[in-house]
């Protein structure tokens, strides 16, 4: 994608000439900055969580740069973004994800390999707790969110039946890690009006945004290693098609606080013409 060399780019530039004691240098465990979730926010795969991306603790600035592919029966999803953590209390987050319709776009008189585009601008903020470091209480770490989505075709998600070519989400975020148990548990609550994660416009026929909920849990065998399994619903508002809730189940590793690499197998349900399932792969670099 023509957004990979920039965005790897922009966190090289940022590393050379940010002060090193502003940098990361290991105020965190590995992994419990999360991964680029595929809107660019530190997470899951799927679903934001509260903690804040990059490994950077307080007093301390992180960074990481992701790409994703997602192959599914009918269509291929790709996916990169930047993401900067500031005092662990701040992020800040760039995606732009690119949906490659192959034959179905030609079905739907679009031309075979027709392209959805769409970017996405992401902020969130730690409201309260420490996900990590507060062991001792019940109270989770908790982070509110939001992602404003442009999508590049506006005339044809319009034609979809889209009521808009852009929309805001808005997240609330709770996670909490059982250091004992080498366990992390996440539930977050979204206000969304986007069809297919954006990627098919927002708002439709049959509503115009709602309420939806997702759920990341994953276990940690080593301090490397993490398998878990998320969760997203999702809104149901064009007429031309149902839109399914989706899952996945993943393995994430993190061979150094440099780099990780995350595989899923992922379910996205009825994606217009049918059911769509398939493999995950996200490469993740940063400090």
């Amino acid at each position: 994608m023509p957004c990979i060399r920039p965005i790897f780019a922009g966190v090289l530039a940022l590393a050379i000439h940010l002060p090193a004691a502003a940098i990361g240098q290991g105020g965190k465990l590995l992994l419990t900055g999360g991964v680029g979730q595929i809107e660019g926010a530190a997470g899951g795969g799927l679903t934001p969580w509260a903690l804040i991306g990059g490994y950077g603790a307080r007093g301390q600035v992180g960074a990481n740069a992701h790409y994703t592919r997602v192959e599914l029966d009918d269509y291929r999803i790709d996916a990169c973004g930047l993401m900067l953590g500031i005092d662990d209390r701040f992020e800040f987050s760039f995606a732009r994800q690119r949906i490659d319709t192959r034959e179905v776009g030609a079905m739907l008189g679009l031309g075979r390999g027709f392209k959805f585009e769409q970017d996405v601008f992401g902020a969130k903020l730690r409201l309260v707790g420490d996900a990590v470091l507060e062991q001792d209480s019940w109270l989770p770490q908790i982070a509110l969110g939001v992602q404003h989505k442009r999508n590049h075709q506006g005339d044809v998600v319009h034609a979809l039946g889209a009521a808009d070519a852009s929309g805001t989400d808005i997240y609330l975020a709770a996670t909490k890690v059982f250091l004992a148990r080498s366990l992390l548990l996440n539930a977050t609550l979204r206000h969304t009006e986007a069809n297919q994660f954006g990627l098919l416009g927002f708002g439709g026929e049959r509503g115009s945004g709602s309420l939806q909920w997702e759920a990341s849990a994953a276990w940690l065998p080593t301090r490397k290693l993490a398998i878990g399994g998320e969760f997203r619903s999702k809104p149901d508002q064009l007429a031309v098609a149902r839109e399914d809730d989706g899952w996945d189940v993943f393995v994430a590793w993190a061979p150094s606080r440099q780099i990780s690499v995350t595989l899923a197998w992922v379910d996205l349900g009825n994606v217009v013409l049918a059911d769509q399932r398939g493999a995950y792969l996200s490469v993740q670099l940063g400090f």
